[in-house]
């Protein structure tokens, strides 16, 4: 019966991990709708600000922010990326960080260089690990990440675009599609880019109070905050759904398993009675 304990050993070891993964999978459920409700709460404000910009940046103003001015030569370019501080999620953070090298093989062969900033301990260990600079990180940001522990990263980014170090900036997460799917997305953050409002021409400009430079250099720095706080929030509500649908799929193989480990250990009983019959059989017929 040595093969059968084996098997019952495995058995044992695999409904332990199975009720691991179930557990896992029943605590990122409960976490989805807080993540999404915190999610939707910025939504609102985030499309309209992003409105907003996206008009500014097609205004014909006398006073031009150096956030909303195309240069003309891209030298350096920064990334902002938001991944998870924990992993058993799935290919969420894989697939992100496929859709970041493919950016940065793509400026590189442009003769560009690169500049990271990292929201997640994820992306700072798999960053870390190429050859690539990162100019700040973030993370333990926890279910309630606050806009005040983002600042910092986020500050860094925009003066090396101030003082010209960076010529163009995007922001990487995963966007929350519905639970069952989660997709990573690149986006421009810096220069703004142009709406797509074909109302909107060029001939025109907001009314500014009391003046335009003071008020657009708060009202960009507060947009590119809001912005990737609510990636942040994206990410988060995404990184949750993810978790529950890998571990369910764990929890499943598990079962499976299990079920196939019982009947080759229901054979291997079988067989070690019937070779002990056949002995006993073959033992009497001797005598």
């Amino acid at each position: 019966m040595a093969g059968a304990k084996e098997i019952t050993g495995k058995i044992r070891s695999i409904e332990n991990t199975k009720k691991v993964t179930s557990a896992l999978e029943m605590v990122s459920a409960s976490k989805i709708r807080k993540s999404q409700d915190l999610m939707n709460a910025t939504r609102p404000y985030t499309a309209m600000i992003r409105r907003v910009m996206g008009h500014l940046s097609k205004a014909n103003p006398e006073f031009r922010h150096p956030f909303t001015v195309r240069r003309e030569e891209t030298k350096k370019v920064g990334y902002i990326i938001v991944s998870t501080d924990r992993g058993l999620c799935g290919g969420l953070n894989i697939n992100l960080f496929k859709l970041v090298l493919a950016s940065i093989q793509e400026w590189r062969g442009q003769g560009a260089e690169v500049s990271l900033v990292t929201l997640g301990k994820k992306a700072s260990a798999f960053f870390k690990n190429i050859n690539v600079e990162i100019a700040a990180h973030a993370h333990d940001l926890g279910e309630k990440p606050q806009i005040e522990d983002l600042i910092g990263s986020i500050k860094v980014m925009l003066d090396a675009y101030r003082e010209e170090r960076v010529d163009l900036v995007y922001i990487v997460y995963n966007d929350f599609i519905n639970t069952m799917s989660q997709r990573p997305r690149l986006e421009q953050l810096l220069p703004l880019p142009e709406t797509d409002d074909e109302e909107v021409r060029d001939i025109w400009d907001y009314i500014y109070e009391p003046e335009a430079e003071a008020l657009l250099d708060t009202v960009l720095v507060r947009y590119i905050e809001a912005d990737v706080y609510h990636a942040v929030l994206e990410n988060l509500a995404s990184e949750h759904a993810a978790r529950m649908i890998a571990m369910k799929s764990a929890t499943d193989n598990a079962g499976d398993l299990i079920d196939e480990l019982t009947l080759a250990f229901n054979k291997a009983r079988q067989a070690a009675i019937t070779q002990e019959i056949s002995e006993i059989v073959g033992g009497a017929a001797a005598v």
